[in-house]
């Protein structure tokens, strides 16, 4: 009988009926109900094509866990599983040995190490340095086309906006050379590998982010690797097409954008729940507004997304465009799904929150406390802005972690008005004016469909789906937790007042 070697990790175990692996073309006896399979984890996508594959455990003769077994975590093709073999410079075997020889493994740590520092060097030039002259660039075109469309461009700005595009240009120049230097040192280096099949692998230091060897960590060693990916996980950029790397984009992105909406959604619902309970005549057009408001928390959330795009987007936005950045016309500016336009959307989604927690909140108030500053000689301003407003602001608080519990888990609208797969850049940077409204951003939300559902890999993106589905219930489980707590201390601060 032929037997096959494979060379893995274990992801899950399941129980499947005889029926459906006899009609896989699997021979099995149809007497036995049902066989346990095994998900193993193959890696090397670039060799074999695949990258997971499911064996059934009666199949299995013989499991070992080989002590010098590499695991690489790849920038491209996902992760690596092998032996290594030697270390190559320029082409040139320098190292070579068995995969249990310490001084192999010492000479590839040390040459991972100056990959990685060469590979954040890189990093760092291309998005912030290269990064910033290309803003400036574009900052000095769009200042150039403002003058021209005002007829201000005469031969003296002429010549300034040339002297300033050369220097730019000169330091763009430079930064390539430091790039092209860079490349060149990381390339540099690379390592040979025996795959599972007995193919000699070479692999770039360049592409490599992690490698280590699981059968030979202690406990100590496989907790500092678990967090080391937990920290990756959280504060660094996603690649492989989102299945493999960080989320930090994503939850920058939601807390930007829950941040904003606060901004927006907390002046207007207070003002408004003010106003219905504090200055409006309790009557029949007060009534329907109140009807109006608990309806619009029943509206769904692709409608409110429907209209930001079809009114914030198509015809604020466009209007912005026209009067405030004509030089970059015919591309918008404002007048294109954004942070902006998401914020605000969400803030109109959330408003009926805040308008009730905060109505509930003032009701609570006792008639006697706002009679009491009255009759000390306050007027109706001061005793709303010194007394009622205070005693209300935990009922505010409540309103306001409500709504941002709601809008963090929110996806369909943004969909429409401002989140992206991937964002090329952080809408809030060191470039002026800093908080870039007008970027599409990513959210964590958006992220859990895109990587759950638009995979092409879907079974290596499982983990990653999962990770962010509980960080996104952590963060709206916390708020929601927050707000009872608000809620209950609201409670007991006005029993002591109730008459």
């Amino acid at each position: 009988v032929m037997s096959t070697e494979v060379l893995g990790e274990k992801v899950e175990t399941e129980s499947v009926s005889s029926i459906q692996i006899a009609s896989s073309g699997i021979p099995v006896d149809e007497s036995i109900p049902t066989y346990e399979r095994e998900l193993v984890k193959l890696g090397n996508r670039d060799v074999t094509g695949a990258d997971f594959a499911w064996l059934l455990s009666s199949y299995i003769s013989d499991i070992r866990y080989p002590a010098n077994v590499v695991v690489l975590e790849r920038r491209e093709w996902g992760n690596f599983y092998g032996f290594l073999s030697g270390v190559k410079e320029s082409g040139e075997r320098v190292v070579q040995g068995a995969g249990d020889d310490a001084a192999l493994w010492d000479e590839f740590e040390q040459r991972l190490s100056r990959a990685l520092a060469i590979h954040d060097e890189i990093y760092r030039i291309e998005k912030q340095e290269i990064g910033e002259v290309n803003y400036a660039l574009e900052r000095l075109r769009l200042n150039q086309r403002g003058l021209e469309l005002d007829g201000a461009f005469d031969a003296e700005t002429e010549a300034e906006f040339a002297a300033q595009r050369e220097e730019l240009g000169a330091e763009y120049a430079l930064l390539q050379q430091d790039l092209v230097v860079l490349n060149q040192t990381i390339e540099r280096d690379s390592a040979q590998f025996f795959a599972a099949n007995g193919a000699e692998i070479e692999v770039e230091f360049a592409d490599i982010v992690r490698a280590y060897r699981p059968n030979q960590m202690g406990f100590a060693e496989k907790l500092l690797t678990y967090f080391a990916k937990l920290g990756e996980f959280l504060t660094d950029e996603p690649r492989e097409a989102n299945t493999e790397g960080g989320i930090f984009p994503a939850i920058f992105g939601t807390v930007m954008m829950v941040l904003l909406m606060s901004v927006f959604v907390t002046p207007f619902g207070v003002v408004a729940a003010v106003y219905l309970r504090e200055y409006a005549r309790q009557g029949f057009v007060t009534q329907a507004i109140r009807i109006a408001v608990n309806n619009l928390a029943g509206v769904p959330s692709i409608v409110y997304g429907v209209f930001g795009l079809g009114f914030f987007i198509y015809i604020i936005g466009a209007e912005v465009d026209q009067l405030f950045y004509p030089e970059a016309l015919p591309a918008p500016t404002f007048g294109t799904p954004g942070l902006l336009w998401a914020s605000l959307t969400l803030a109109l989604l959330t408003v009926p929150v805040v308008i009730v927690a905060t109505e509930e909140g003032l009701a609570r108030i006792p008639r006697s406390v706002r009679e009491g500053s009255l009759a000390l000689g306050a007027t109706k301003f001061e005793t709303l802005w010194r007394v009622v407003l205070p005693m209300a602001s935990p009922a505010m608080m409540t309103g306001l972690i409500l709504a941002v519990a709601r809008a963090a888990g929110e996806v369909a609208p943004l969909m429409l008005v401002g989140v992206v797969k991937l964002a090329p850049s952080l809408p809030l940077d060191g470039n002026y004016p800093y908080l870039h409204l007008d970027q599409k951003f990513m959210h964590l939300g958006f992220h859990i469909y895109d990587v759950g559902f638009q995979s092409p890999n879907i079974e290596a993106a499982r983990p990653l789906v999962f990770a962010t589905a509980l960080l996104l219930v952590i963060v709206i489980a916390g708020l929601n937790l927050s707000a009872v707590a608000l809620r209950n201390r609201l409670r007991e601060k006005f029993k002591s007042l109730e008459v």
